[in-house]
């Protein structure tokens, strides 16, 4: 919302920022006339009060930032609905049980809905995208510059900070996603948007959060590895260096030893590797 405010060089206030919480509050209880949104954000535009993505399907003709034909239109709508599900889903990934809780309250959940994110989900989402540039015209998700390049813009620089080393990886086949994003970073209403004051900072404590743990399949110094048959099974004590070094393994730092193949039940199936250990 407030780069299509921005890229149009519209007159705004951002209530919240400027005034707290408690000024907005009055409108999800129902303290005004009107439509009531259920949850930030939203915008008020004279006597409307628009939530969530139907707030650029409402500015985006105001502010000329989407097509006049119907059903491009609809198709900017529909991009925007699947980002907003992407977004959604990047949230589950340190909130994987309940935004209720602490991300510490749910880190081991967390794990293990980031790995499926970044292998199978967050591939799927951006190559939806990326074929969609393709398909336009390289440039634009729609034949012109329309809200829609501007929320790909945010999108993949928020993932850039949160799932940077995914990001990497996938870098070389969402080229057109890439180039986007530069570009729009390089418009002149954005490029001085994003040197104010005014664009705050991606931290924890927004929809994209940066937890190193989530963005690698090392999780926490964890390491996995394969013995040989035989060398560990039905002793509690972790194997020795020697046999380490046979099997060519070394953890360079403390971390978490996981043997490959064992069940939950057997205790030799994970160790800690004390502190400043060499092993």
């Amino acid at each position: 919302m407030r780069l299509a405010l921005e890229d149009a060089g519209a007159d705004y206030v951002d209530v919240a920022r400027q005034q707290g919480d408690k000024a907005i509050m009055p409108l999800p209880k129902g303290k005004h006339a009107g439509a009531v949104p259920f949850a930030p954000p939203f915008l008020k535009d004279d006597l409307s009060v628009i939530a969530q993505a139907n707030i650029l399907a409402h500015l985006a003709s105001k502010l000329k930032l989407a097509p006049a034909e119907a059903n491009a239109r609809l198709y900017a709508n529909q991009l925007q609905l699947t980002i907003a599900n992407l977004v959604t889903e990047v949230h589950d990934t340190h909130h994987p049980i309940a935004s209720s809780l602490y991300y510490d309250d749910q880190h081991t959940e967390a794990k293990r809905r980031a790995e499926d994110f970044r292998q199978n989900r967050l591939p799927k989402f951006l190559g939806y995208f990326e074929n969609g540039l393709a398909r336009s015209n390289g440039r634009h998700a729609l034949a012109a510059h329309s809200y829609v390049d501007l929320s790909l813009f945010q999108l993949v620089s928020a993932l850039d900070y949160a799932f940077a080393r995914a990001m990497k990886k996938m870098q070389r086949t969402i080229p057109h996603l890439k180039a986007l994003a530069e570009r729009v970073s390089k418009r002149p209403s954005i490029a001085a948007y994003l040197a104010s004051s005014r664009r705050l900072a991606f931290n924890e404590n927004g929809m994209f959060r940066h937890y190193p743990e989530l963005d690698s399949t090392k999780l926490n110094g964890t390491r996995k590895f394969t013995l040989p048959h035989g060398t560990y099974r039905d002793r509690p004590q972790p194997p020795s260096d020697d046999e380490l070094a046979s099997a060519g393994l070394l953890l360079p730092h403390s971390s978490t030893l996981y043997i490959a193949g064992c069940t939950g039940a057997w205790p030799g199936c994970r160790w800690r590797v004390p502190s400043g250990s060499t092993v």
